[in-house]
C-alpha cells in the first residue's frame, strides 16, 4: 500500500475497537481531513477476529476466512468478556453459543483457550486477544503512513463499565500502544456528524443531537448537544453491551437449527463446525434482508450429509428479534428522559453502527420521533473512527483551528457508590451508598463523609459498586480494599472521608481518609497489572 502525501506530519491514530469489526483512522494534513486506513486487503473495515491455524495466529481478515473449517480454534466477540467476570449471567450465555473454549482464570476473570492437538493448550484474557487486534489495526497504519505509530485515541461503549474501560485501556498497552484517551462511541460519531454537517465543524445554532449507535456486539443512546462554539456536551447515554447484530444472528441460528431438527431429526448443535457454517450463512441472509423481503438459507451438507435450506421472510426475521427491537426502544426513552429532554426538542437523530441499516430498527426510530428523517449521511461502518481521529489530532496539538476549537464534555454512565463496613458491622447492610450518579459530567471528583458505627472499631472495609439498583448484589463489583489505622473511638466519634475520581476516560480512582489523623488509603480501581499480562504474553508468543 502506498503512504499518502503529507502523511509524515500524522502521528495518533483513531481506533474503533468493535465486537465484530474494527476501523482505524488518522488526521491527514495536506488535505486537511481524516482518512479511513485500509488493512493489507484494501478494505477499511477489519474482522475482530482471532485464530490459530495449528502453526501461527492469524488476525482479521485471515482468521474470519478459515472460521468455517476451524471454529473450535477461531475467536470472535471477545468484546463481550472484556472488564467481566467467568460466572456473569451474561458471559456464560455467550459461552454456550460460541464454538470455542473459555475457562475461569484468576480473579474469576475468563480466559479463551487455543486448543492443541500436539502440545499444551495456551489460554489467553480478553485483554491479551484484544491486543492482538489493536496490534494488527496498528501496523496498518504505520504501513500506509509510513512510520511508527505509538499514540491512539480507542473508542468504547458509552454503557461500558469501569472495568471494562479499563480493561480496554490494558489491551491498548499491550499493543504497543499510548492510549491517549478512552472516548464513547455515540460522542465519537457526533464529531464526525459535525464536521460532516459544516466546514466550521458546526451548525451556526446550538442543536439537540440524538445518537443512535449499535454495531454487532453492543447498542448505545447518547443525548448530545453541539453547540455554535465547537463544544459537544453528552447530556444523558443509556444502552446494552449484550445487544446487538450478533444476538439477531443467534436467533436466527437457534430457529434453522430447529427447523433441521425438526425436519430430519438431527441435532446440528452438537457438530461446531455445522453451526459456524449455518452462523455465517444466517449472517448473509440478515444482511439481504435490509434490501429485500425475503431471502434464502441454504447450506449444502449440512450435518451428515444432509442440505438445509430455508426461506427467510423480513416479517420472520423480526418477529424473531422482537425482544431486542423493543428494548432499543425502552433504551431511547430512558435516555431521553435521563436527559430531560422531550423528542420533539431533538433537532437531528444520528445512526451509526451496521445493525442500523436494518429497515426495522429505522421504522422504529422514525415512528418513535414522529417521522422525523434520519441523518444517513455519515457512514456507518467508519463515523465512530473517524471522530476518534480527529480527537487524537487534537490532543496531538493540532494546528487546525476547527481541532483546536473543538471541547467534549462527557458523562459517566452508570452510579458509582461503595458498601462499607466498619469492624464486621456494615453501614448499610445491602444498600449501595451512591458517590457519583449517572450521568454526571466528567472530569468529576465526589466527597462523602461516613461515621463508625461501633465502638473503638479500627478499620473499615469498602466495596465499590457500579449500576442502577439500590442492592449491591444487582449491581457490577468493581474492587475492594481495608482503611485501618482508626483510633478506637465511641461509635459515630471517628469520621471517614471517601473520595471518589473519575478521570477523562472514565476511570475510577477511589481513597478513603480518617479525618482525625489524615491517615490515607487509595487505589486505583480495576487497574490490572499490565507489565505482568505483557510479561505472560510475550511468552505464550515465543
Amino acid at each position: 500500500m502506498s503512504k499518502p502525501r503529507g502523511a509524515e506530519t500524522t502521528t495518533a491514530i483513531g481506533i474503533d475497537l468493535g465486537t465484530t469489526y474494527s476501523c482505524v483512522a488518522a488526521w491527514f494534513h495536506e488535505h486537511n481531513r481524516v482518512e479511513i486506513i485500509p488493512n493489507e486487503q484494501g478494505n477499511k473495515i477489519t474482522p475482530s477476529c482471532v485464530a490459530w491455524d495449528g502453526t501461527r495466529l492469524l488476525v482479521g481478515e485471515s482468521a474470519k476466512n478459515q472460521i468455517t473449517r476451524n471454529p473450535n480454534n477461531t475467536l470472535f466477540d471477545v468484546k463481550r468478556l472484556m472488564g467481566n467476570r467467568f460466572r456473569d449471567i451474561r458471559v456464560q450465555e455467550d459461552i454456550k453459543s460460541w464454538p470455542f473454549k473459555v475457562t475461569e482464570g484468576n480473579e474469576r476473570k475468563p480466559m479463551i483457550v487455543f486448543e492443541h492437538d500436539s502440545h499444551e493448550n495456551r489460554s489467553y484474557s480478553p485483554e491479551e486477544i484484544s491486543s492482538m487486534i489493536l496490534k494488527n489495526l496498528k501496523e496498518a497504519a504505520e504501513a500506509y503512513l509510513g512510520k511508527k505509530v505509538t499514540d491512539a485515541v480507542i473508542t468504547v461503549p458509552a454503557y461500558f463499565s469501569d472495568k471494562q474501560r479499563q480493561a480496554t485501556k490494558d489491551a491498548g498497552a499491550l499493543a504497543g500502544l499510548n492510549v491517549m484517551r478512552l472516548i464513547s462511541e455515540p460522542t465519537s460519531a457526533a464529531i464526525a456528524y459535525g464536521l460532516d454537517k459544516s466546514a466550521d465543524l458546526y451548525c451556526p445554532k446550538d442543536k439537540n443531537v440524538f445518537v443512535f449507535d449499535m454495531g454487532g456486539g453492543t447498542f448505545d443512546v447518547s443525548l448530545l448537544n453541539i453547540s455554535k462554539a465547537g463544544t459537544i456536551s453528552v447530556k444523558a447515554v443509556g444502552g446494552d453491551t449484550h445487544l446487538g447484530g450478533e444476538d439477531f444472528d443467534r436467533e436466527m441460528v437457534k430457529y434453522c437449527a430447529q427447523e433441521f431438527k425438526d425436519k430430519v431429526n438431527k441435532d446440528v448443535s452438537e457438530n461446531a463446525r455445522a453451526m459456524m457454517r449455518l452462523k455465517v450463512a444466517c449472517e448473509k441472509a440478515k444482511r439481504d434482508l435490509s434490501s429485500t423481503t425475503e431471502t434464502s438459507i441454504e447450506v449444502d451438507s449440512l450435518f451428515e450429509g444432509t442440505d438445509f435450506s430455508k426461506k427467510m421472510s423480513r416479517a420472520r426475521f423480526e418477529k424473531l428479534n422482537g425482544r431486542f427491537f423493543e428494548k432499543c426502544i425502552e433504551h431511547v426513552e430512558n435516555c431521553l428522559r435521563d436527559a430531560n429532554i422531550h423528542k420533539n426538542d431533538v433537532d437531528d437523530v444520528v445512526i451509526v453502527g451496521g445493525s442500523t441499516r436494518i429497515p426495522k430498527v429505522q421504522q422504529m426510530l422514525i415512528e418513535f420521533f414522529d417521522g422525523k428523517r434520519l441523518c444517513k449521511s455519515i457512514n456507518a461502518d467508519e463515523a465512530v473512527a473517524y471522530g476518534a481521529a480527529v480527537l487524537a489530532e487534537k490532543l496531538s496539538g493540532s494546528r487546525n483551528v476547527v481541532v483546536q476549537n473543538l471541547v467534549l464534555e462527557d458523562v459517566t454512565p452508570l452510579s458509582l457508590g461503595i458498601w462499607a463496613s466498619v469492624g464486621g458491622m456494615s453501614l448499610d447492610v445491602q444498600d449501595m451508598s451512591v458517590v457519583i450518579p449517572r450521568n454526571t459530567p466528567i472530569p468529576v471528583t465526589r466527597d462523602h463523609m461516613y461515621v463508625t458505627n461501633h465502638d473503638n472499631q479500627t478499620c473499615m472495609k469498602i466495596k465499590v459498586y457500579q449500576g442502577e439498583s439500590k442492592k449491591t448484589e444487582n449491581n457490577i463489583f468493581l474492587d475492594k480494599f481495608t482503611l485501618d489505622g482508626i483510633p478506637p473511638s465511641p461509635a459515630g466519634k471517628q469520621a471517614i472521608k471517601v473520595c471518589f475520581s473519575i478521570d477523562a476516560n472514565g476511570i475510577l480512582n477511589v481513597s478513603a481518609q480518617v479525618v482525625s489523623t489524615g491517615k490515607k488509603r487509595s487505589k486505583a480501581i480495576a487497574s490490572a497489572a499490565v507489565n505482568r499480562l505483557i510479561h505472560l504474553m510475550k511468552k505464550k508468543l515465543s
